[in-house]
């Protein structure tokens, strides 16, 4: 149970990583931060360099407010009594309608923005247009929906080269070149293509220009991506227009060209009721014209035929009253005639969607302001249609509030004629009072009477038709438009796009997330041993740390393995870790060197055993203490690399080949009290050998003639001969190689030392991983050491 407990803290230990621990990770990999930040401020300098810079233009224009149902300007307040031009004005609807496809689609059309042309740049095609543009393309075979390019070689003297078409994305195989002069048709692969010179161009120009021939309605969808409509303050009438472009004089064409033909369509939207009107009265006009014509027909036959004088000679107060109410019964009747006539209109299916009579001379204020808002309804559903269809839900909404109009409407004109046929009633009594007192006139008289009367009812019907007939006239010739430009379109010369200042905090940031991203996948998914702090978690007695002896290796070739870095008086990084392991191993000496017989072992082959037994060798003879090493791996006598691997050694003197023990020592001049045991001649057989009495007999001698005998040996996983060493041995010590021995293998570590399968025994931690003046920190840890540390100067020197 304790050993699971255990396990699992270790475990805990090991997965755990601070921030602060990425840090560190990171200020050691500060070499890949270099080449990121280079790589990505590269490609942003590159991508800069490569992309055309987008320039922005804007434009600002006032939608004069109609909302108190006033004209669409003041010059047009004499027309005010016409009612054409009563409909108020929404921004956030004229935003829309700055918007639309159609609009778009004509300003594309009219400036044939389908059309783009490229030249060869330094760095990046560069797009030419306006007086900057030699040549125009025209492809007339070419329809709308279809798109294709080409490259348009300009020679001297006119000649033209055309080369590499496509059509609708298809590369078109032809020939070489298509050859031909400006201003001639030249048959090509899209059919006859006339390249038409401009003011820019000269007899001298010779270029290459890239021709790109969009589809309408994608020009159109491009441009539209491309401008911004916006409202300057909810409260106000101004919007901002703002169109983003590498050409900034294309820009402010199209800006230009949109706000004309927003002008002219919402001219042509007002003046729809105008001509509507003018259809009615001069339809109107045509019947009373017949009808006059043939009244004064019957006058003039009848008094030829009657010889009647001009003048009635009736009492004169009678014919006054009656003349009075019968003037006042023609008016009546011509507004009754008009409500009659604007009734069978809107029965009438055929009229269902079309405009009423602006003008009904209808006295009645009620009725005239319902037939200006069903005409103003009528003209929203209208536009409504053009942009989508009629089973567009919002339309059907509409046709169901104009059918309850029209409804209302209808109902108004019959009460509106219920009284003015009593009003008429009233008058023709006062007439026919008067009339009945004329009762010595003669009976043509009578007659002819009656027919002025009527003469003078069409008469004066003809007479309102044609004044109203040029009223409308005026107001159609009147063009005013709905908005009035405040600023005109321009702007700055400091691109907008792309911004270098954005591009590089961008690559800046990548440059440096990317490393850190890696490093902390990279160490997430590390399995093996990081550092100190994933040794934390084991009760092992921790008595050193060495850092990686050649940078960025993990594994090392032999050559650059066996090598002594110890050095006496230097201060190196790792001199100075080999003199804190070299202390602690002392520590646990003791003075009596009582337990001075040390085995070195690990887990894994490749873990630096044999470097650290050498170098932990030398750094105690430099202090003059006795020390010998016996490579003890019979196997693959790593050890004895380091003095060329004589072949003379354990192994024989095992095998009984040798019977002094002095004969198989090797000693070192530069440092005399170091010595060195080699295996010889690697054995066939090397545990029967290391169970040989004679071995334990060796190691007892030599443990009384050195102050630390040092013994290289095997993994313990792989082979029994360390277990059997061991035995000899008085502590043994573990080396765990950073970035070899993987992290599962620790809580075995950890049950071995519990276990008492080996004497005395602790850890030391090689190749981890430092920077600069410091080792050692990874996850955490760190020694203190430098000039300032605690050691004395004695000991630091050597």
């Amino acid at each position: 149970m304790a050993t699971i407990q255990n396990k699992s803290t270790v475990q805990n230990t090991q997965d755990f990583i601070t921030i602060q621990d990425l840090f560190y990770l990171c200020l050691d990999k500060w070499h890949w931060f270099a080449i990121s930040l280079a790589l990505c401020l590269g490609v942003a300098t590159f991508y800069l360099l490569r992309t055309p810079s987008v320039y922005v233009r804007t434009a600002s224009i006032l939608i004069k407010d109609d909302s108190k149902g006033k004209s669409s300007s003041t010059d047009m307040e004499s027309f005010s009594d016409l009612g054409l031009f009563t409909t108020n004005t929404n921004v956030y609807n004229e935003m829309g309608t700055l918007k639309s496809p159609d609009i778009m689609r004509e300003v594309v059309s009219r400036l044939h923005l389908e059309m783009n042309y490229q030249t060869d740049g330094r760095f990046h095609k560069q797009t030419v247009y306006g007086n900057q543009l030699p040549v125009q393309v025209v492809i007339p075979n070419l329809s709308e929906n279809e798109s294709a390019t080409f490259e348009l070689h300009l020679a001297k003297d006119g000649a033209v080269e055309l080369s590499s078409f496509t059509r609708n994305g298809t590369e078109i195989e032809n020939d070489g070149f298509v050859k031909g002069n400006l201003n001639d048709s030249i048959q090509s692969p899209l059919g006859p293509i006339v390249v038409i010179p401009s003011a820019a161009y000269s007899d001298k120009t010779v270029s290459t220009i890239y021709v790109t021939r969009q589809s309408l309605s994608a020009a159109s969808a491009g441009c539209s991506a491309r401008l911004n409509i916006s409202q300057n303050d909810e409260k106000s009438n101004i919007i901002t227009l703002s169109f983003q472009d590498v050409s900034t004089q294309r820009a402010e064409d199209v800006l230009n060209t949109l706000i004309s033909v927003y002008n002219e369509n919402w001219v042509r939207d007002k003046n729809q009721i105008a001509v509507s009107t003018s259809m009615f009265i001069n339809e109107r006009l045509g019947v009373i014209e017949g009808e006059l014509g043939n009244v004064d027909d019957d006058i003039s036959s009848f008094k030829s035929e009657h010889l009647l004088p001009d003048v009635q000679a009736a009492a004169n107060m009678y014919m006054t009253q009656a003349n009075e109410a019968n003037a006042a019964i023609r008016e009546l009747n011509n507004q009754a005639y008009m409500a009659r006539y604007i009734k069978n209109y809107l029965t009438n299916e055929n009229n269902k969607h079309q405009l009423l009579p602006a003008n009904s001379g209808i006295e009645n204020a009620s009725l005239a302001t319902q037939l200006n808002e069903y005409n103003t309804k009528l003209l929203e559903r209208n536009s409504l249609v053009s942009h989508s269809s009629a089973k567009n839900p919002l339309v059907r909404e509409m046709d169901k509030s104009l059918d309850d109009m029209r409804s209302a409407l209808i109902t108004s004109i019959d009460n509106q004629m219920v009284a003015l046929r009593a009003q008429i009633r009233s008058l023709e009594a006062i007439g026919g009072q008067a009339t009945s007192q004329i009762a010595s006139n003669p009976k043509q008289s009578k007659y002819l009477l009656s027919v002025e009367r009527q003469q003078k009812v069409k008469e004066s019907l003809y007479l309102y038709l044609l004044q109203k007939r040029e009223e409308n006239e005026l107001s159609q010739a009147f063009t005013a438009y709905n908005t009035r430009i405040i600023t005109k379109p321009g702007g700055s010369m400091i691109p907008t796009a792309p911004v270098k200042k954005n591009i590089f905090l961008v690559a800046f940031a990548l440059g440096i997330l990317i490393p850190v991203v890696i490093i902390f996948i990279r160490e997430n998914m590390n399995t093996r041993v990081r550092g100190r702090k994933d040794l934390d978690g084991l009760s092992v007695p921790f008595i050193g740390e060495i850092p990686l002896s050649i940078r960025g290796k993990k594994r090392v070739k032999s050559y650059e393995a066996h090598t002594i870095v110890v050095k006496e008086g230097s201060r190196d990084i790792m001199n100075e870790a080999f003199r804190v392991l070299r202390t602690n191993l002392e520590f646990m000496i003791g003075k009596d060197q009582s337990s001075n017989v040390i085995v070195v072992t690990s887990f894994n082959p490749g873990s630096g055993k044999s470097f650290l037994t050498m170098n932990i060798a030398i750094s105690l003879a430099i202090k003059n203490k006795k020390v010998l090493v016996i490579d003890g791996d019979l196997r693959h006598a790593s050890a004895s690399a380091y003095i060329h691997s004589p072949k003379i050694g354990l192994s024989n003197y095992l095998g009984g080949h040798i019977d002094k023990l002095s004969d198989i020592i090797v000693t070192n001049e530069q440092h005399p009290s170091f010595s060195f045991i080699p295996v010889g001649t690697i054995p066939p057989n090397p545990t029967e050998l290391l169970f040989d009495d004679r071995l334990q007999k060796a190691i007892h001698t030599l443990k009384q003639q050195y102050d630390v005998v040092l013994i290289d040996c095997p993994p313990v996983e792989l082979v029994a001969d360390t277990q059997i060493i061991e035995k000899l041995a008085d502590r043994t010590v573990f080396v765990v190689r950073a970035g070899l021995l993987e992290r599962s293998m620790l809580p075995e570590l950890e049950n071995i030392y519990r276990e008492k399968k080996y004497k005395n025994m602790s850890v030391i931690l090689n190749g981890t991983e430092g920077s600069g003046g410091r080792y050692g920190y990874r996850y955490g840890y760190q020694y203190g050491y430098g000039s300032g540390s605690y050691y004395g100067n004695n000991d630091r020197s050597k």
